[in-house]
C-alpha cells in the first residue's frame, strides 16, 4: 500500500520485490552494474517529473519528494542521487540560479527579487557537494516551460489579449487555472522572461507585466506610452466599478420609495426618491467621464493602428523603390517596342510557314487528280468492251457448224448396252474407233492449210 497521496503511481509500485531495489541506495560507482544503476535513475526521474506534473507544480524539494513517494513507512534512500544526476544533466536548476539567469537587459535584478521574494532561496554549492539540503528548492525545466506556454495561450485567448500591459494581481487571476500558486506563477513568469515574451516592472509598489502583441518576437520594454495607456485602462475599470455601484444603489434607492408608499409613509419615500435622483446624477457624471476615457483609448487604439499602416507604407515604399531602382519610361517604350517588331516577325514567319504548306498541299491534290484520272482512263467504260464468252457449239476449224449444235453431238455415244458383249463384238467396236479418230486427226492436220489459203 502507498502512503503517497496526490500523485498517480505506477503499477509496479505494489510489486514488494521490484519497490524494494528501486527504494535501495545507489552504488557508489556506477560501472559497477551500469544497467541496474541506469535503470533506478530513469524510474525516479520519470516519477519525479509526473509528480509534479499531477501536483501542478513545477518546483520539487529532496523534502517534499521523501514525503510524497513514502512507502510502508519507508522513504527512498537514492532521491538526493536522482537530485544531483537530474541538475548535472540540466533538467532541473535551483531556484536562485534560475531567477539570476534571466537577461538583465530585460529584467533588473531588484524586479527579479520582487517576483522571486516568497520562494526560498539556497545559496550552497550543490554539484560539488555530496549532500542535497533537504528544504532546497529546484526547478524543473520541463515543467516551467510547459507552464509558460499554456500562460501565453491562455492570455491570448481571453478577454485581456488587446490589454499588452496587466497588472500581478489581474494576472493572478487570469492564470489561476495555469498556476497553482503565486510561486509557481513567478516562476512561469521568469521563464517568460527568459523567452523574451513578457517584461516586469515596478511602479508605484505595484507590480505590471507587459506582454509580447501578435505579430511581435519580442516583448519591447515597458514605455511612458505604455504606462499611460495601462494609467486610463485601470481609470476605465475603476469608474466602471463605481458607476455599477451607483446604479445598484440607485435601484435600491427606488425600491425603499417603493416601500415606504405601500407602507404610506410619504415623507420617508420622498426623502428616498431624492437619494435616488442624487445617486443617478453621480452616475450620470461618472459615466460621462468613463466615457470620455473610452474615447481617448480608442483613439489611442487607432493611432496606433495607423502607426502601423504608415509603417507598412513606408515598407511599401522602399521595397517599390529598390525594385523600381534600374527601371525608366524610356527604357519600357525600348522594350516594348522590341517585343512590338519581334511579334511583327513571328507573326511573318509564321505567314511564310503556312503558304509553304499550303502550297505543298494543293500540289499534293492536283497529283491526286492526275493518277484518279489515269485510272478512270486505264478501266473499261462498261462491261460490254470485255470479249463476249462464245455461247453455240464447238467448231472444228474448217467444218462448217450448224446452228444450234451441241459439242457433245460431235462425240461417239455412250454405249448403253449390257457388259455381257462377246469379244468379236469388242473387237468390231475398237476398228469403229480407230477409223473415226484417224479421220478427225486427217481433219485437224488439212484445216491449217484451208486457212494459209490466199483469199480470192
Amino acid at each position: 500500500m502507498s502512503d503517497a497521496t496526490g500523485v498517480s503511481l505506477p503499477a509496479e509500485w505494489d510489486d514488494d520485490e521490484r519497490m524494494n531495489f528501486m527504494f535501495s541506495d545507489f552504488n557508489e560507482n556506477r560501472d559497477v552494474n551500469t544497467t541496474d544503476w541506469d535503470s533506478k535513475m530513469d524510474f525516479w526521474t520519470a516519477l519525479i517529473v509526473k509528480g509534479c506534473r499531477d501536483r501542478g507544480s513545477v518546483c520539487v524539494s529532496l523534502q517534499e519528494l521523501n514525503k510524497t513517494f513514502r512507502r510502508k513507512e519507508r522513504s527512498p534512500l537514492g532521491l538526493a542521487t536522482v537530485i544531483r544526476s537530474m541538475a548535472r544533466c540540466g533538467k532541473i536548476q535551483r531556484e536562485s540560479d534560475f531567477a539570476a539567469n534571466v537577461d538583465c537587459g530585460w529584467l533588473y535584478w531588484g524586479v527579479g527579487l520582487l517576483l522571486v521574494k516568497p520562494l526560498k532561496w539556497t545559496f550552497s554549492t550543490l554539484l560539488g557537494s555530496q549532500r542535497v539540503p533537504v528544504d532546497a528548492s529546484f526547478v524543473v525545466i520541463e515543467l516551467v516551460k510547459e507552464k509558460a506556454s499554456e500562460l501565453l495561450k491562455v492570455y491570448r485567448s481571453s478577454g485581456l489579449a488587446g490589454r499588452s500591459v496587466l497588472s500581478f494581481q489581474e494576472l493572478c487571476t487570469l492564470s489561476s487555472d495555469v498556476c497553482a500558486d503565486e510561486s509557481t506563477l513567478c516562476m512561469v513568469l521568469l521563464q517568460l522572461q527568459r523567452d523574451k515574451q513578457v517584461t516586469v516592472s515596478l511602479h508605484d509598489g505595484e507590480k505590471i507585466v507587459k506582454f509580447c502583441q501578435a505579430g511581435q518576437n519580442n516583448v519591447s520594454p515597458l514605455s511612458d506610452v505604455d504606462m499611460g495607456i495601462y494609467q486610463l485602462q485601470r481609470s476605465e475599470k475603476l469608474l466602471g466599478e463605481r458607476v455599477e455601484k451607483l446604479g445598484v444603489e440607485a435601484d435600491k434607492c427606488k425600491e425603499e420609495a417603493r416601500t415606504h408608499l405601500r407602507e404610506g409613509k410619504k415623507s420617508q419615500a420622498l426623502r428616498s426618491l431624492k437619494g435616488c435622483k442624487r445617486v443617478e446624477k453621480r452616475a450620470d457624471g461618472l459615466f460621462a467621464k468613463l466615457e470620455s476615457i473610452r474615447g481617448i483609448l480608442d483613439r489611442i487604439a487607432q493611432s496606433q493602428t495607423d502607426k502601423m499602416v504608415m509603417q507598412a507604407y513606408q515598407a511599401g515604399v522602399s521595397a517599390l523603390r529598390l525594385s523600381l531602382k534600374d527601371v525608366t519610361v524610356e527604357r519600357a517604350e525600348s522594350l516594348v517596342d522590341q517585343i512590338q517588331e519581334l511579334c511583327d516577325t513571328q507573326d511573318e514567319v509564321n505567314q511564310t510557314l503556312s503558304s509553304g504548306v499550303t502550297g505543298a498541299d494543293e500540289d499534293m491534290d492536283e497529283l491526286e487528280e492526275e493518277l484518279k484520272s489515269l485510272l478512270d482512263e486505264s478501266k473499261p467504260d462498261s462491261v460490254s468492251s470485255y470479249p463476249q464468252v462464245p455461247t453455240g457449239g464447238l467448231r472444228i476449224p474448217g467444218e462448217p457448224s450448224p446452228a444450234g449444235t451441241d459439242v457433245l453431238s460431235y462425240l461417239p455415244a455412250v454405249p448403253c448396252r449390257p457388259l455381257d458383249i462377246t469379244a468379236e463384238q469388242l473387237e468390231e467396236e475398237l476398228n469403229q474407233l480407230t477409223l473415226t479418230d484417224l479421220g478427225f486427226q486427217q481433219k485437224k492436220m488439212t484445216s491449217p492449210a484451208k486457212r494459209c489459203e490466199p483469199a480470192q
